[in-house]
């Protein structure tokens, strides 16, 4: 598997089909389509992922053969990099890519000097609570957090100590 930083429009622009692939396929039983629509459009959009890199944030590509398979996009904070967005392409979970790239953000908190790696996941999302546990997360916590347009995220705060 390959990584890569995301710097430009055609990358921002797979990202954002990556997005809406993954979340029409995963996200409408645990929140409903209402709710997939308007979190795409809010988070996951060219405009808001354009934003999101010029504030701050590290979206990364990740590719298999040259395919793109998923992405993932931090934040650092403090001793913490939060882990904002990680999503694999149904066909390719369960090879080993989300390891490879929890790995990768391990290697990347070790040359940042960070201790944590911590991120929220949806309270009704078992299958990805299941994934990050077998990776070494475990939960600190929970959060509800209104996002607008009467939706909110209900979700698992969890961390992996470096």
């Amino acid at each position: 598997m390959h990584i890569k930083i995301v710097s430009n429009e055609k990358q921002i622009r797979l990202i954002e089909s990556l997005a809406n692939e993954i979340w029409y396929e995963h996200y409408i039983p645990i929140i409903g389509v209402d709710q997939v629509e308007y979190m795409l459009e809010k988070f996951q959009s060219f405009k808001a992922i354009s934003q999101q890199i010029k504030d701050g944030s590290l979206y990364f590509l990740c590719e298999h053969e040259n395919e793109p398979i998923g992405y993932m996009c931090v934040n650092i904070r403090d001793k913490e990099l939060f882990l904002n967005k990680f999503y694999v392409k149904a066909t390719q979970r369960s090879k080993g890519f989300g390891r490879q790239m929890i790995d990768f953000l391990e290697a990347l908190s070790e040359t940042k000097d960070l201790s944590i790696i911590s991120l929220t996941v949806n309270i009704n999302n078992n299958d990805s609570i299941k994934a990050y546990e077998a990776l070494g997360f475990v939960k600190c916590g929970t959060v509800i957090q209104y996002i607008g347009n009467g939706f909110f995220m209900d979700d698992h705060m969890m961390e992996k100590k470096l």
